[in-house]
């Protein structure tokens, strides 16, 4: 049994440089659990790309002679734009949000630089470059219609769609019952909202679970109120009940070969249905 901290989640996907580094080479299953408002098993945890753009262009007075510019902060408008003309031919299931990061110094000087970020999510790999492509091209029609240079850049890693292993979650839902646990249906389950995690992509080298439990609250995370509540004596007793669950489907794959058999039979299934092989 290894205890494994994995820090910088929010920012660079620090799992995934443990994945590089060997870190999860030679291991069964991994377990991991996401405080939320309600107790569940599994979540669609959505595939994400991010992008910087960056635009150059040139400057000038604004008044006396703008002619002479190329303005950077019209392309960045002109990308957050097209990306909104864009959103009438998205699929339902995919995401994008972004800001406009740096647009210019002063009112009267024609912005020279603009840089924005956007996010770009989508329910698997498969579909993540589709998307992207899309916005590359708006990030690109700005440019040209500006005048300005563009400079694209990707994140340092994606971060990969969560896969389900359900006779992993059938596991842990048994367990979590005894201690007590109300779980959601599996039909919501599955058509749940949420986020992305680096955990995904852990899922694609080794099976994995990443469950979801309630800590006493119904404010939403990333809120000051959830903050809060994540301190409360209430929620610890809940994230230890989690924990309690983990720790005892753990032991059910250690006693019970057969179960870690179905588990790595299932991660092979959902390799292939996304066009992967397992490479650890």
């Amino acid at each position: 049994v290894i205890v494994l901290g994995t820090p910088a989640e929010e920012d660079g996907g620090g799992k995934i440089d443990l994945i590089e580094a060997g870190a999860f080479k030679n291991l069964d299953v991994v377990f991991m659990a996401h405080p939320s408002q309600e107790n569940a098993a599994y979540l669609p945890d959505v595939a994400e790309h991010d992008m910087t753009v960056k635009y150059y262009g040139k400057a000038s007075h604004a008044a006396a002679y703008p002619w002479e510019g190329l303005n950077a902060l019209d392309a960045a408008v002109l990308a957050y734009n097209n990306l909104s003309v864009l959103r009438q031919q998205m699929k339902p299931t995919w995401r994008v949000h972004g800001i406009i990061k740096n647009g210019g110094v002063k009112p009267n000087i024609i912005p020279s630089y603009s840089e924005l970020i956007y996010y770009f999510r989508a329910p698997s790999m498969k579909e993540l470059p589709v998307l992207t492509k899309k916005a590359e091209d708006c990030f690109r029609a700005a440019a040209l219609a500006t005048g300005c240079t563009v400079e694209i850049k990707g994140g340092a890693h994606d971060y990969y769609n969560v896969l389900p292993n359900k006779s992993l979650w059938k596991a842990y839902i048994e367990n979590g019952k005894k201690l007590g646990i109300e779980f959601i249906s599996e039909d919501a389950m599955l058509n749940g909202s949420s986020g992305s995690t680096d955990f995904g992509n852990v899922t694609f080298v080794v099976p994995g679970i990443h469950p979801y439990f309630y800590i006493g609250t119904d404010a939403l995370n990333h809120t000051e109120q959830y903050t809060e509540a994540a301190g409360s004596q209430e929620a610890q007793s809940y994230t230890l009940r989690t924990a309690k669950a983990l720790a005892m489907t753990a032991l059910d794959i250690i006693f019970k070969p057969e179960l870690l058999e179905r588990i790595k039979e299932d991660f092979k299934l959902k390799l292939q249905e996304e066009g992967f092989s397992n490479t650890v």
